[in-house]
Order: structure tokens, then C-alpha cells, then sequence
């Protein structure tokens, strides 16, 4: 689906509901967001004012949310308008030429759940895990962060890549109504997102619902608000963009026990080593003095055979006892490495190999 399709399912949706169709301008937005632009570069390219483009492309994500009734924002604006698009062709009736027919399908001597023949069980293989249904394991990680956020400090999730940081961030997000002693509003940013700083600001604004602000006038929005804030990736705070100012700014409105934020973070490394423009000063990371550090690592081997075991009981298949020890031993208790060897493994079960 490219920016072209989005437009006239956006627009066919509109005027099917007797709604004013997108003006010229929100079409410029809708393709720059579609194209990976920032506000800046759509607003460079077209000839707009800077702020023009941040209300305008608000408004608009605004105006697609209440008619669609879906979450849209500038960050999962493409993700929600093609899952919108699918679910539209999906609820579309197949025409005669377009069934097939299962007289040449293959067949396999491989039992599998009559249901769901080929649906491999081993998924996502990248990225983080949204369906709170497919998480699994982190309970002793789930209840320490939630233990140091409670006492009034704020975490930072260190791990290798892959090892799960995105899916147990979104899983505290999930949980914090639930979990936190002092109600705050979860909000989460992936910062892989978000194009420098401006467009962090514009975006922690529009997550929380207060007016894009920074500065004086965000300590004023902010001042009655209690929000837990999870940033994914923040090891994007390094690039072109970004200076040690706005980990500095973050870390005075997380300090103290009723401050208006709170911070769960997930890098890839420590915080000091992560942003070590610090060090030519003698000061250690803004941010590192204000996360206590837990570290996530892989799954032992009974968690890794547990998770197997739970994503197998959905089918009819059954790994052999040499084949579970080979993914435990390659995977090394990696959950991505361990979840794509799985799905390959599973997948030559349903190839009859």
C-alpha cells in the first residue's frame, strides 16, 4: 500500500460517511508522514510554516481518530491506516475467479490443528510482542521494576538487542493501572520513531493530551499531571537531533517521589556507557543518575522449554527431546533467536521434513 492507496482509502472512507473529504494540505501530510518525513522536512517540501504543519498534521490525526474510532497519531499512522485498509479488503466478498480451489493444495502426513492447518505458532519473529496474550515469563522482572516505580524511582531496562526490552515495556505500560500504588497515566514512545528532539516534545504532548509545548510552558502542562513515561530505543538520543539538554530536562521532571514523570527506559547498554558525551565533564549521565538499572537477560533452560511446551499445546505437533535441546542450546536462552528457531523447526514439521 503506498501513500497514492492510503489517499483514496482515506478519502472513500470520509465520503462514504458524508464527510468532508482530506483538503490539499492534509493530503501533503498524509504523504509525508507515509514517506518516514518529520513535520520540519513535510513542512520544507511544501512550502508551509513549521507550526502550521505540527497543528495541522494533529488536527488531522485527531479528525482520522474519532471517525475511525482507532488510535491514530503521527507515529502509527501508517501501521493503522494499512491494518484499517486490510481489514476492509478482508470484509470484502471473493470473487468466483478469485477461490481457490483445495483439490491441488499439498498434502502432508503431519497431524495439525484442523482449524488453523498452517498457522505457525512461533510469531512475531522480530519486533516487539503488542498481543498481551502472546507475552510470556518476566514475572520476577515485571514485579521488581513495578517494586522500584512504587518506592518513587524511576528504571532503566538494559539488554542485548532482541532479549525482550520492547515487549516487557509495553507489557508495564499494560499493567500500570494495575500495579502502581499512585495512579499515573502511561504513556509510551518509541524514540525509533521520532525525528530529533522538537518531534519528541510534539510527541510526548500529543501522548499525554496537553498542548505541544517544551520548556516553561510544558512544566505548566505538566504540573498536574503524574504520568509513567516508557521510552523504547533511547539509545536514539545519541544521533543528530538530540543533546545531553533534553536527557537533562527529562531527568529534573522525574526527580522526587511526586514528580509529573516517572521514567521506564530500555537500552541496549548502561546509561553511562550509552551516553558518555558526560565523561569530558567528570559528570556521569543525567539520566543514569535517575534510573536504577535492571537487567534483562535470556531465559534459563526451564523457561525456554516452558515457553516450547506453551506454544506447541496450541497445535498438534510435538518437538522430539533431542530437537527441544538443540534450540535451547543455539538459542541460548535468547527469546528472539529461540522464537525464530522454533518457527523455522515447526515450519519443517508442516513441510513434512
Amino acid at each position: 500500500m503506498d501513500s497514492t492507496d492510503a489517499l483514496k482509502f482515506i478519502n472513500r472512507q470520509l465520503w462514504q460517511k458524508s464527510q468532508p473529504v482530506l483538503t490539499e494540505a492534509e493530503e501533503a501530510i498524509v504523504i509525508g508522514i507515509w514517506q518516514g518525513n518529520g513535520y520540519k522536512q513535510i513542512a520544507a517540501q511544501n512550502y508551509f510554516n513549521d507550526q502550521y504543519t505540527r497543528e495541522l498534521g494533529s488536527n488531522l490525526c485527531k479528525r482520522l481518530q474519532s471517525h475511525f474510532d482507532l488510535k491514530i497519531n503521527k507515529r502509527i499512522f501508517k501501521k493503522q491506516i494499512e491494518y484499517l485498509y486490510s481489514v476492509e479488503v478482508q470484509s470484502q466478498p471473493l470473487e468466483p475467479e478469485e477461490l481457490v480451489s483445495t483439490e491441488f493444495l499439498p498434502k502432508t502426513s503431519i497431524p495439525v490443528d484442523s482449524e488453523n492447518p498452517t498457522i505457525n505458532p512461533f510469531t512475531p519473529q522480530q519486533g516487539r510482542i503488542d498481543n498481551p496474550q502472546d507475552f510470556f515469563n518476566r514475572e520476577r522482572e515485571i514485579r521488581q521494576i513495578f517494586e522500584v516505580i512504587n518506592s518513587g524511582s524511576s528504571v532503566a531496562l538494559i539488554g542485548a538487542e532482541g532479549i525482550g526490552k520492547s515487549s516487557l515495556l509495553s507489557q508495564i505500560v499494560r499493567l500500570a493501572d494495575s500495579h502502581l500504588h499512585s495512579p499515573r497515566q502511561p504513556v509510551f514512545i518509541d524514540l525509533n520513531l521520532v525525528e530529533d528532539e522538537d518531534d519528541f516534545y510534539g510527541a510526548l504532548c500529543d501522548e499525554i493530551g496537553i498542548p505541544e509545548s517544551k520548556g516553561t510552558r510544558l512544566n505548566r502542562h505538566l504540573k498536574s499531571r503524574q504520568v509513567l513515561l516508557a521510552l523504547d530505543n533511547v539509545g536514539k538520543m545519541t544521533w543528530d537531533g538530540f543533546n545531553r539538554g533534553v536527557r537533562d530536562y527529562l531527568r529534573g521532571l522525574a526527580e522526587g517521589s511526586q514528580a509529573p514523570l516517572k521514567l521506564v527506559l530500555a537500552a541496549n547498554e548502561s546509561l553511562d556507557e550509552l551516553f558518555n558525551d558526560s565523561w569530558d565533564n567528570g559528570k556521569t549521565s543525567p539520566l543514569a543518575g535517575v534510573c536504577q538499572e535492571e537487567i534483562i537477560k535470556p531465559w534459563d533452560e526451564p523457561t525456554a522449554r516452558d515457553f516450547i511446551d506453551t506454544r506447541l499445546a496450541m497445535t498438534s505437533i510435538r518437538f522430539t527431546e533431542a530437537e527441544i535441546n538443540q534450540l535451547v542450546e543455539e538459542s541460548g536462552g535468547h527469546p528472539r533467536q529461540l522464537m525464530q528457531l522454533c518457527y523455522r523447526m515447526y515450519s519443517r514439521y508442516l513441510e513434512g521434513g
